[in-house]
């Protein structure tokens, strides 16, 4: 399932991604919406039903045993409200996603980080909402020690890869729905070079599927993968770039753009992925520093709207804070 792709067979696959030149943006406006407690972050965004929904990680420290999922709301971007906070008294919830099902409900999900002499480390779980405040009994997906760690529909489908989260199992897993609640393996070991872990996956108007992976360890550059459907045979390239949290979005253009976290001045930017080329261009770069990324991306109105955390503005006591940053482009 895991194959390593050539340039000259990546440049002649069909594909409906833009390849023109890294957009010119300028950040319209950045605004800290959420400091409530010491450490707030892993972000996610997402507009459901016309209003906003952002959700996060609050805690002591990036690592806590008190780790809790805060969902706060907005109508307009500028005043927030908290409308929900799962809690769990014996494991740490971490890294929010939010994403809209098959059947129009809202669909949280995130890692339950089990601290102890537990069986497994790590169960990625899911909750339901019809209108963001009232939410389902967490349900367990995926399977014990890989962490579903972003989930996206295409087409009345669920798809996420999930990563091995012990030391014999570093490889990443493509997991299926048509539910949200019940997710089937489609690929055992879709890669396994170094320490993969986070993903970020979009679907193209002609099915292709770009996903953009992070490694770490010794091997800790990014890949780009690329699969049709069924989605079981995944070629991947070398993108030359160290790379955290990563989101991507398409651009009404056709432009894929991500925002992840890059190293050396740690910050976190919007990055233009040239999928026939092969590189991840930075060309936006975020009021942000320290302990940062994990972004939530929206476009709405003609603005990409960006949330992501920071410790940029408390670097003396490392308090992180949720930062939500709208985007104007070329």
């Amino acid at each position: 399932m895991r194959r390593f792709l050539p340039s000259v067979l990546f440049l002649c696959m069909p594909s409906l991604a833009w390849g023109g030149d890294v957009p010119t943006a300028e950040i319209v406006d950045v605004r800290r919406i959420w400091d409530k407690a010491q450490h707030n972050a892993f972000t996610d965004l997402i507009r459901y039903r016309g209003r906003w929904y952002c959700g996060f990680r609050e805690g002591e420290s990036h690592v806590s045993l008190d780790g809790s999922l805060r969902l706060i709301a907005s109508d307009d971007g500028e005043t927030w409200e908290s409308v929900a906070l799962l809690t769990s008294a014996t494991t740490d919830l971490r890294d929010t996603k939010l994403c809209v099902t098959a059947d129009g409900r809202l669909m949280m999900t995130a890692a339950s980080a089990i601290r102890g002499e537990d069986i497994f480390r790590h169960q990625t779980l899911a909750w339901f909402s019809s209108y963001g405040e009232t939410w389902t009994q967490p349900v367990e997906i995926g399977d014990p020690d890989i962490w579903l760690w972003r989930v996206t529909w295409h087409k009345r489908k669920a798809y996420g890869f999930g990563y091995g989260t012990l030391e014999d199992n570093r490889s990443i897993r493509l997991y299926t729905s048509t539910t949200g609640e019940k997710f089937d393996t489609l690929v055992e070991n879709a890669f396994d070079d170094g320490y993969p872990n986070e993903t970020a996956m979009v679907f193209m108007p002609d099915d292709t599927c770009y996903c953009l992976l992070r490694r770490d360890e010794e091997k800790d550059t990014a890949q780009l993968g690329i699969a049709t459907p069924p989605y079981t045979d995944w070629n991947w390239r070398e993108l030359g770039v160290n790379i955290g949290g990563p989101n991507m979005i398409r651009l009404p253009d056709g432009r894929l753009i991500a925002a992840v976290r890059l190293y050396r001045r740690a910050r976190t930017s919007l990055c233009y992925l040239d999928v026939e080329a092969g590189t991840l261009t930075e060309f936006l770069k975020f009021p942000s520093g320290g302990d940062t990324s994990y972004a939530g991306m929206a476009w709405h109105d003609g603005l990409l709207w960006v949330s992501y955390y920071s410790t940029h503005e408390a670097p003396e006591n490392s308090k992180a804070s949720i930062y939500l940053a709208r985007v104007r482009f070329d």
